[in-house]
């Protein structure tokens, strides 16, 4: 295995969150020669009045306008991809898979075609909101969280626009699946993520197809981002440096 002097990493949380969700993976990406940066999405940023509407295409072309411009500058960037980023991070693959250098999905993965997260979500309901945190810990895995963690959490999420959950995954291209990935397993471990993969499991069938896979553990649960800050920034470095 052979690595690059400075990786370029672009960093995109899951539902609710924004680019202030990896400030602690920051401070430690920042103490080496990698350059790491995160976005909010489209939809997530709290100032914007229209945000409610904001579309799963419109998450994508913002990913692709980013990745476009750090590759003017040199080299294809690797991203890293937390929770229900999957959903536009997967259509980035699928549409510019040139433009990634590797994919570091954190307890995630991508997902396959025709997928919807919310299918049933009422076209009524413009936004979801961050559920209580007793629904929200049967859901994903609130390991590792303190009362403090989970207060800033709780004051800085900002609703995930209906759209985004309502619209289907389309997926066309068999060259994403050839994109160098990484699976950082946390709240499931990766043997456990593997058999489902193999078994077909709606969550991680995708899993199964890909040609360049390397699975790493993290035992923590759904926001490694909080819990487990430092060592995430290892992982992350590490995958960004690979060029196999």
């Amino acid at each position: 295995m052979t690595t690059t002097s400075s990786p370029t990493i672009l960093l995109i949380a899951g539902h609710w969150l924004g680019a202030w969700a990896w400030d602690e993976v920051l401070e430690h990406l920042e103490t080496d020669d990698s350059r790491a940066i995160a976005m909010t999405l489209p939809g997530l940023d709290g100032d914007d009045p229209e945000r409610a509407a904001k579309t799963l295409d419109d998450q994508t072309a913002a990913v692709l306008d980013v990745l476009a411009r750090l590759g003017d500058e040199g080299q294809p960037a690797t991203i890293v991809a937390h929770s229900g980023a999957n959903a536009p991070v997967s259509l980035v693959l699928d549409r510019h898979p040139e433009l990634v250098h590797r994919v570091v999905w954190v307890d995630s993965g991508p997902v396959a075609p025709g997928s919807t997260f919310a299918p049933d979500l009422p076209e009524e309901m413009e936004e979801l909101p961050l559920p209580p945190f007793d629904v929200l810990g049967q859901q994903a895995s609130l390991d590792g969280l303190s009362a403090e963690v989970l207060e800033r959490f709780r004051a800085r999420a900002v609703p995930e626009p209906g759209p985004v959950l309502r619209q289907p995954v389309d997926l066309t291209n068999d060259a994403r699946r050839k994109v160098p990935t990484t699976l950082v397993c946390c709240s499931i471990p990766s043997g456990q993520v593997l058999e489902m993969a193999r078994g077909g499991h709606a969550m991680f069938a995708e899993v199964a197809n890909l040609e360049h896979l390397d699975v790493v553990d993290l035992p923590t649960g759904h926001w490694p981002m909080w819990s487990r800050p430092r060592d995430l920034a290892e992982v992350i470095r590490s995958a960004a440096s690979r060029t196999d």
